[in-house]
């Protein structure tokens, strides 16, 4: 993670004017049975997309507020990194997508019974939404509503 003295003065004075937004009290759910019965889904802001899927729109004024379904099937080696922040170097992402969207970690940990199953798709949304009221209205609750349809017990959020 970076200092603030490593960030250009733009993204230092960004910050410094943010509406930080708080939520509070904290969206949570107890687990209902064991982890290793459990049917997990991930979702990562690095902004992941498929070579056949549209990128994240970097030019959309305040952050593309979409997502995207990426299949359990997926080899990590697929996924492109549209992520529209100057913010952070992208190499590690780029080299390991697994630091963004961790399918391996998952497929091994269900490979040793840790957790029982992956689910079917996982979510790939854009970071660096600076207004996000339409992801937070509409994209969030849809993915949401989708993983609940599919039977998810627990969604593990990967920021970036």
């Amino acid at each position: 993670m970076a200092t603030s003295s490593e960030l250009t003065l733009s993204v230092r004075l960004f910050l410094k004017a943010y509406r930080w937004r708080k939520i509070a009290p904290t969206p949570w759910a107890t687990l209902q049975k064991p982890l290793a019965q459990c049917n997990l889904a991930l979702g990562s802001s690095a902004g992941f997309v498929l070579p056949s899927q549209e990128p994240f729109d970097d030019h959309y004024k305040g952050g593309d507020p979409s997502c995207r379904w990426i299949p359990t099937e997926t080899s990590t080696s697929d996924l492109i990194e549209t992520h529209r922040s100057k913010s952070f170097d992208h190499d590690g992402l780029q080299t390991d997508p697994n630091l963004g969207l961790p399918l391996n970690r998952m497929r091994t940990l269900k490979e040793n019974g840790f957790i029982g199953s992956l689910n079917h798709r996982h979510v790939s949304f854009m970071g660096s939404i600076t207004a996000p009221g339409k992801f937070t209205a509409k994209t969030a609750p849809a993915f949401a509503q989708s993983l609940v349809e599919d039977d998810v017990d627990i969604a593990l959020l990967v920021p970036v």
